[in-house]
């Protein structure tokens, strides 16, 4: 009977061990055969090599389409964070008409299919002339991401004591001064939280991102998808290898910034 705790927690150690295990398998399996030498997806690896990492780095088209990723997700990530801030503000301190249906459409992106989303969102542009532009792509991630921001804003929002914005008021601040001056610092863990979230849902977009642009506007994931239309070589898991360890780069960042908890 006194080794029953210990087997308990012998058993529970190894399940969560066997759960990182099968999550992480795909991620471990890409790494290693990112250092294949053969020209084809195989594993495990022939022989290992930088071969594939060279080609990435010497390859135009991922270079060029990764630079635009770089500016549209950083774009998305601003616009987003702006309006998710003045929507989270009018859902949290404000009573009106029709904020059910705000709410609602605010949780819609979460609810429909991405595909159901980009075929919509293809219908609206195309008349518009917003296919395959700048514009047109930065305003469909707009559209899945400002949810995101929305939802932890208001999240940072409720933490925030009201009492402090109102004696600041008392003592004669300005509404504006308020805002700027107490409101943005109390919620800047969710400012910051949801620009890295916008950002990264924004630069990894890839079944939108595929019906709204072709040639002029390609991103790093639609230029991806193309290239496994006619090659499926190392240097697909090499790029793949590259983009995971620039995701944990931000949310080390973020962490060594504001903690990833009180971001969250």
């Amino acid at each position: 009977m006194q080794n029953s705790p210990l087997l308990g927690r012998v058993a529970w150690n190894t399940l969560i061990v066997l759960l990182y295990v099968f999550l992480l398998a795909p991620i471990i399996v890409v790494f290693i055969i990112s250092f294949d030498t053969r020209q084809y997806l195989a594993f495990p690896p022939e022989s290992f090599s930088l071969g594939s990492y060279a080609k990435v780095f010497a390859n135009a088209k991922f270079i060029s389409a990764f630079g635009r990723s770089l500016i549209i997700g950083a774009i998305v990530g601003v616009v987003a964070v702006s309006a998710g801030m003045m929507l989270s503000l009018a859902l949290v301190r404000y009573r009106f008409r029709g904020k059910g249906a705000v709410n609602f459409l605010i949780l819609a992106p979460f609810l429909v299919p991405h595909i159901v989303l980009a075929v919509g969102i293809m219908l609206v542009m195309a008349p518009l002339g917003l296919l395959d532009s700048y514009p047109g792509i930065i305003l469909a991630h707009l559209g899945i991401t400002i949810p995101y921001t929305v939802r932890t804003i208001t999240m940072s929002l409720m933490a925030v004591d009201t009492r402090v914005e109102e004696a600041a008021l008392v003592h004669g601040a300005s509404p504006l001064m308020v805002f700027w001056r107490i409101t943005l610092p109390l919620v800047r863990p969710g400012l910051i939280a949801g620009t890295v979230i916008a950002f990264l849902i924004s630069f990894d977009e890839a079944t939108i991102s595929l019906f709204i642009v072709s040639v002029k506007a390609s991103t790093l994931p639609t230029e991806i998808y193309h290239y496994l239309e006619y090659s499926t070589d190392p240097q697909i898991a090499a790029l793949s290898v590259i983009l995971i360890f620039i995701s944990i780069g931000v949310v080390i960042a973020v962490e060594r910034l504001i903690g990833l908890r009180k971001a969250l």
